[in-house]
């Protein structure tokens, strides 16, 4: 009998304390599993202990936030079931357009970054000092998320979904690296869901783990199927289309599928500051993300939770 497990790693900055960043975010994701698949939402939903949460926010920073704050944001947020005409409009808005084309500036000359300003150089900074990897630290975060993977990829029994956000989504991807290609585990991720994730930048890709090998090495080999998805406006994702960027890896063989979704998608997440374009509350309700969880729950389940 399969066993389910979703494992979610969040992305950068300080977060609240684990197990109330985890509570939220499970549901949120339950929302967007309801709004695109009411039915699986109900199994879903009795079997909270198939998530598994990566709280790696506290090592890297060493400091926490507050859910409180947030906390009024999130529900609005799961109370609003689309975008309204103004959140598309500031989210196709020009100074969105103009910080994308600085950040694409910056991702083919990085010598550039400290012109930066605001959330674009704090983007960029936390990215580059993840791969600097000083003190260990990116080795660290990356042994906490292997530590819950590695017994599920070992065991054929166990399915793994794997959902990253943001810099979550770069841990993740060197992650499996590491555990294909030099712990050799044979085991595979049924479905890898990307959100908000800087992976095809080139600055990113020049420096994830395995990117000076070539061939079927320079990639991990265990990914059954990758879904990326970008939202309008998030500059995070600058460059979004993966089956793009990582296209050898279908050559080669790496890799079954890779799926993005990009255009028309819209992440409507409004906090004190204005619309967030890029918070992964907004982009786990979004219907695209919900219905990807939803297919891969009904295709791993025993018969008797398919009943």
């Amino acid at each position: 009998m399969a066993r389910r497990h979703i494992v979610y790693i969040p992305g950068k900055n300080p977060k609240p304390p684990a197990e109330e960043h985890q509570k939220y975010i499970w549901r949120a994701l339950l929302e967007g599993v309801r709004r695109a698949e009411p039915e699986v939402f109900e199994d879903l939903s009795q079997h909270k202990d198939s998530f598994n949460f990566i709280g790696w926010n506290f090592i890297y920073y060493q400091e926490q936030d507050t859910m409180d704050r947030h906390l009024p944001w999130i529900d609005a947020q799961l109370n609003k079931h689309g975008p309204t005409e103004q959140d598309i409009e500031e989210a196709k808005s020009w100074h969105r357009k103009i910080d994308h084309i600085i950040y694409s500036i910056v991702d083919h000359f990085p010598f550039i970054l400290k012109l930066l300003r605001g959330e674009l150089r704090s983007t960029a900074e936390e990215t580059n000092r993840y791969f600097e990897n000083e003190g260990k630290i990116a080795s660290a975060v990356r042994e906490q998320l292997k530590e819950v993977l590695r017994p599920l990829l070992e065991d054929e029994d166990d399915r793994v979904l794997l959902i990253g956000h943001s810099l979550g989504t770069v841990i993740s991807y060197d992650s499996l690296w590491t555990l294909s290609q030099l712990e050799q585990l044979r085991g595979k991720v049924d479905t890898f869901i990307t959100m908000g994730s800087p992976l095809g930048m080139k600055y990113v890709r020049r420096r994830l783990l395995g990117s000076n090998r070539k061939g079927k090495q320079k990639y991990p080999d265990n990914i059954k199927r990758w879904v990326n998805v970008a939202a309008e406006g998030d500059v995070t994702a600058l460059d979004r289309k993966f089956s793009e960027d990582f296209s050898e890896m279908l050559d080669l063989g790496n890799i079954e599928s890779i799926e993005d979704h990009c255009d028309g998608i819209y992440n409507y997440f409004r906090e004190k500051e204005g619309l967030n374009t890029h918070r992964s509350y907004g982009y786990l309700v979004n219907p695209i993300v919900g219905k990807t969880i939803a297919e891969w729950w009904i295709a791993n389940g025993d018969e008797n939770t398919e009943k």
